[in-house]
């Protein structure tokens, strides 16, 4: 448990730095599609990570194949070391309160921001839930069983990486919108939990859900890197993932007592109403509804478009 713990930790860190690191990489007009490559470069990986894991605690053991994956961590330290960016000299920090008002600034100035974060607080809360903590329960206690639920699992990092092809050249005009908005998929698990937990339907409900939460992560992390100044990046993404987040311990603990409380379908249908009822307050806020990339935004009534 220390150890989960420092680990989520240094996850909190590295996740907010990672992500402000692409703007830094890459020229502004191919941000979107550097972002959309890396988020398939990391759903592959899960899906092949998975598949080298058990070939390894085939053959060389579970003990060993850990020891190759704490391995691979190292390596990944190592590939970031070699990661070269342009940054201005360090100017004398006044001091942590102060970085965090600025990051907070940032955070709530823009109402779509802080809007979508905590409808995410919520969402989140009813996927961990149900996805998982009471998915593998019922898996166990029905036809699916494991090997059906790694089936489900695994469907939905092949759908991630469908979607983050798809979004290589598919952006809609109203990326944000449309990608908040296909986050409601994700209540299809829930629901089919509860009314038919069938393993081929979780498994074609699931990839068609990490499709579309590819979509939404590809539209939010490419909208903040481009509304965001790249200074406060980082700090906006900490107080993303600090919000984000939030309800996922209290879902993880809250899971359990509610069956026994409500019942397994009733607690199903509830992750999924909250599920449904996060994404509509994302997609009904005027915020999200009006906000369009820099890129298609109309030029003001003074300025005449340059011809040719």
């Amino acid at each position: 448990m220390v150890l989960a713990a420092v680990n989520g930790a240094s996850s909190s860190c590295y996740q907010p730095a990672a992500q402000a690191l692409l703007p830094q990489t890459v020229p502004a007009e191919s941000r979107r599609a550097a972002l959309a490559l890396s988020r398939i470069a990391s759903s592959s990986a899960m899906i092949v990570g998975a598949s080298l894991g058990g070939v390894l605690v085939a053959t060389i053991g579970p003990g060993w194949g850990l020891a190759v994956d704490a391995a691979s961590f190292a390596l990944a330290a190592a590939s970031f070391a070699l990661i070269r960016v342009q940054v201005a000299p360090p100017a004398p920090s006044p001091g942590l309160v102060h970085e965090l008002r600025i990051g907070w600034q940032e955070f709530t100035s823009r109402s779509w921001v802080w809007v979508i974060v905590v409808a995410f607080c919520f969402l989140n809360a009813g996927i961990t839930a149900s996805f998982t903590v009471l998915g593998p329960a019922v898996a166990d206690t029905t036809g699916i069983g494991r090997s059906g639920w790694g089936l489900v699992v695994a469907a939905g990092s092949l759908g991630a990486v469908a979607g983050g092809v798809l979004s290589l050249s598919w952006r809609p005009r109203r990326a944000i919108l449309v990608g908040c908005a296909l986050m409601g998929l994700t209540a299809s698990t829930p629901l089919l939990l509860a009314l038919a937990p069938y393993t081929w339907a979780l498994v074609v409900a699931n990839f068609v859900a990490g499709v579309g939460i590819e979509q939404a992560g590809v539209a939010w992390y490419s909208t903040l890197n481009e509304q965001i100044p790249e200074d406060r990046l980082a700090r906006v993404y900490a107080y993303d993932d600090l919000g984000s987040f939030l309800a996922l311990p209290l879902a993880q603990f809250a899971a359990g007592p509610a069956v026994l409380l409500l019942g397994l379908q009733a607690t199903l249908y509830a992750a999924a109403a909250l599920i449904l009822l996060a994404t509509l307050a994302m997609v009904a806020a005027p915020s999200v509804r009006a906000l369009v990339p820099k890129a298609a935004e109309p030029l003001p009534a003074s300025e005449d478009p340059v011809p040719g």
